[in-house]
């Protein structure tokens, strides 16, 4: 039996916890990492309520198998082997977890399952490994989702979390050689998925929005609050990239187009044209929450959240997702 006295606090008392089936103990030592299992579930899955489903999972499974734990690793790191698992099982029985042919060439699929995950919700400490922006915006957790689901476990193993490779060997029970071929192969894939901006994800971390990012926000949502078609086309560039989760139809479209499309889809028409914004943040990024008020309405309705990415004081890529039905966003239904 394992010598209590050699280990961590938290896996000794997670021992004697299990011994003396003290459940309330059980759950104090591993709710305190739900959020950064919730995180590693969501770069695994690129969806929050798939994520929010495994977390609970790992947390099932850990119940399950409590006696199994020893204390040869922490119980962090026992954690995460059973989240990763059960991520790994979820995509196996599921075959809508992967993206879909699209009409552009480049990158040339798109991830139609995919959800923004509220920054309210991420593990406090920004310095964690987990949080840092480069590794949570958008366009990395798509690229993610082009790996093979055991390619991408290795990948998020060893160059979002560091761990060593003898490590995620054994939480994937593959060889050390096996992991290193994997993670080999996705970095590849990686840097053909990303932006050039974005080919070092093991840069230093960015946490905060910059004074440019902010300023541009701000300037889209009073034109969008004066119906400024004009305003918002000068905040779009030329070569930009919009999608309206969860529908397909991914496009690269000039300023223009995208503004004359919004206008010939209806919005800024009359029952379209009386909105009210907010700013807020998902995976580290900014975003604009729309609120539209129809003749026969009092109140201002949640209707859409804009998570933009902008590049040299311009908006580069507009993804939107339909915000009524995600109370986990954490935003008012009316204003």
């Amino acid at each position: 039996m394992t010598n209590a006295r050699l280990l961590g606090a938290d896996e000794a008392a997670f021992i004697a916890a299990v011994r003396a089936e003290d459940t309330a103990r059980f759950v104090l030592l591993t709710e305190r990492h739900r959020r950064e299992l919730q995180v590693h579930c969501y770069r695994m899955l690129a969806n929050y309520e798939d994520a929010q489903d495994m977390t609970q999972e790992t947390f099932l499974r850990a119940w399950n198998k409590r006696e199994s734990f020893k204390g040869h690793a922490t119980l962090r790191t026992w954690l995460y082997r059973i989240a990763t698992n059960a991520c790994l099982d979820f995509l196996e029985k599921r075959n809508d977890r992967t993206p879909v042919p699209c009409e552009l060439p480049d990158p040339g699929s798109e991830v139609l399952y995919l959800q923004p995950y509220p920054d309210r919700m991420l593990p406090e400490d920004p310095q964690e490994s987990v949080v840092v922006r480069e590794t949570i915006e958008l366009a990395f957790i798509v690229a993610v989702q082009h790996l093979p689901p055991r390619q991408r476990a290795a990948f998020i193993l060893r160059d979002v979390l560091g761990w060593p490779a003898s490590k995620a060997a054994d939480a994937l029970e593959l060889t050390v050689a096996s992991v290193t071929s994997a993670l080999q192969r996705a970095r590849v894939t990686m840097r053909e998925r990303l932006p050039g901006r974005r080919l070092d994800w093991r840069s230093p971390a960015i946490h905060e929005l910059s004074n440019d990012e902010r300023g541009v926000v701000k300037s889209y949502i009073e034109a969008h609050e004066r119906n400024d078609l004009d305003g918002l086309m000068s905040l779009l560039r030329d070569d930009l990239r919009f999608a309206m989760l969860p529908e397909p139809g991914t496009s690269v479209i000039t300023a223009k187009d995208a503004v004359d499309g919004w206008v010939s889809g209806g919005l800024f028409q009359r029952g379209h044209d009386d909105w009210r914004c907010t700013t807020t943040t998902v995976n580290r990024m900014p975003a604009a929450v729309l609120y539209l008020r129809t003749p026969d309405d009092p109140e201002y309705r949640l209707f859409t959240i804009a998570v933009l990415h902008i590049v040299d004081g311009k908006i580069a890529e507009l993804t939107g997702f339909d915000a009524a039905d995600k109370p986990w966003l954490g935003l008012p239904p009316t204003l």
